[in-house]
């Protein structure tokens, strides 16, 4: 698997949910699936219950074996607030075509979730602010076409 750029706070999260599928999940989905094979009070929806309860099992340890390939390969990014360009860990506030300004933290793909500000080094935004510096006019090539933004502020 590629080296994943997490900060130690999405390190922490990732360990944490890792201990958490491994231990109790893997143990609910275990009892669920011992359950729904005992037969239980279920009666003429034991099947659907049962494959169900597969399906819950197989995600589990379909999630578990994604968060050991993820978390093997760690390069920790640090937030970078005296930057000259941006960089993963820097913050950036930027203005679009239509005047909307707003606020980001560039990170890896695990960590990103725009509602919260973080957008990845990978998606059309966060790679194309990449190595450019305050004042620069950037052109975006998303899904729905090209778009242009200017970087105000890094850090």
């Amino acid at each position: 698997m590629a080296t994943t750029y997490l900060t130690r706070e999405g390190h922490e999260k990732l360990k944490n949910e890792l201990a958490y599928m491994k231990t109790k999940k893997r143990q609910e989905v275990a009892e669920r699936l011992r359950e729904a094979l005992d037969g239980g009070p279920l009666g003429v929806d034991a099947d659907g219950e049962v494959e169900a309860a597969r399906n819950a099992s197989a995600f589990v340890e379909g999630r578990i074996q994604y968060l050991q390939g993820v978390l093997s390969d760690v390069e920790f990014v640090q937030n970078v607030s005296d930057a000259d360009v941006v960089q993963i860990g820097t913050r950036v506030t930027i203005r679009d075509d239509e005047g909307e300004v707003e606020t980001y933290t560039i990170v890896g793909k695990v960590e990103a979730d725009p509602t919260e500000g973080r957008i990845s080094n990978v998606s059309p935004c966060g790679s194309a602010l990449l190595g450019h510096s305050e004042g620069d006019e950037v052109d975006v090539l998303a899904p729905g076409g090209v778009f242009s933004v200017k970087i105000l502020k890094i850090g």
